[in-house]
């Protein structure tokens, strides 16, 4: 039986699933796993590993953790005498060198969650839900220096529901990545696998996205970008725009039936609408800086004053 020896990096809850099939693949024998260092989190701020060092860890696999996985000559050294096959990558959060990227007999091999050429970058997921895409999928690239420009090994597209949040995209496409990497181990099995140069002229990017993108601009934006906002950037970096000049979290909205001027606010009997280029909006569900989250008809039984929504 064909065995072939990999290691696997990565770093979020993101790329366990993943590691999980490797791991428990009958054709693959996981000599290493490499990750990120551990990071102080939670309110303790003790130190935490990443998610798949704890796996690595629980399963007793050999694991080893970098800033710069570039910079670790001797490691290097040691991972070359493995005599890998393949590498693995997944949302590992560095940049591979010379190195890394001529590590094993068939080279790394990075799981991207879009249809290659687009959406490169670090935040395919939200992008696609930004641009109100149908579908999306996971890619598998042979990867080069040129950042998810390598060519295409793997590819299936994923159909994304008309409502469906970044959180739930998430979920999906996290053991959609699995799954095609099992279908990769299977044309390398059945000596199916083919390079595909990925075509240049379709190339769009989907750079890492920044607090100051969730701010709401109602008087700039019809219901639909609003909405689109809304689900791709749940649950992080969020959505919010400002009430009466408090920060206020947008986490649903929905189309309403009463349309209001574009940028301007109303308490329509319990319900707080929002007007939009083409429509309106109630903030349905929401969180006022320094409360905890609650409907629009809770926060506005608290508010006697005129309404008032702005971008600042």
């Amino acid at each position: 039986m064909k065995i072939f020896r990999v290691a696997y990096l990565g770093t979020p809850d993101f790329s366990v699933p993943t590691l999980d099939l490797l791991a428990n693949h009958p054709n693959i024998d996981l000599r290493y796993v490499i990750s990120m260092p551990d990071r102080p989190s939670g309110r303790g701020m003790e130190l935490k590993s990443p998610e798949v060092i704890e796996y690595a860890k629980t399963k007793k696999i050999n694991f080893f953790q970098t800033e710069n996985i570039n910079k670790e000559t001797d490691f290097l050294q040691k991972l070359k005498a493995e005599d890998l096959d393949f590498v693995v990558v997944l949302a590992f959060a560095q940049f591979l060198g010379s190195d890394m990227l001529n590590m094993g007999k068939l080279g790394c091999f990075n799981i991207h969650t879009s249809i290659l050429p687009k959406y490169r970058g670090a935040a395919p997921i939200q992008y696609a839900l930004l641009n109100g895409d149908e579908e999306t999928g996971v890619s598998i690239q042979k990867m080069v220096k040129k950042m998810d420009a390598g060519d295409l090994v793997h590819c299936h597209t994923v159909l994304i529901a008309p409502d469906e949040n970044g959180s739930q995209l998430y979920t999906r496409l996290k053991y959609q990545a699995a799954l095609a990497m099992n279908d990769f181990i299977i044309k390398l099995l059945n000596n199916k696998l083919t390079l595909n140069e990925q075509d240049e002229s379709k190339v769009t990017f989907a750079p890492t996205l920044k607090k100051e993108d969730g701010l709401l601009s109602f008087s700039k934006k019809n219901t639909r970008e609003i909405l689109n906002l809304i689900r791709a950037l749940d649950p992080w970096p969020g959505t919010y725009c400002f009430l009466n000049g408090k920060r206020l979290k947008v986490l649903r909205a929905e189309p309403y039936h009463s349309k209001i001027s574009s940028g301007s606010a109303k308490n329509d009997l319990g319900s707080l609408i929002v007007g939009c280029l083409d429509g309106s909006l109630r903030l349905s569900e929401i969180q006022l800086e320094g409360k905890k989250a609650c409907s629009d008809k809770e926060l506005l039984n608290g508010i006697k004053t005129e309404i008032v929504i702005s971008e600042s």
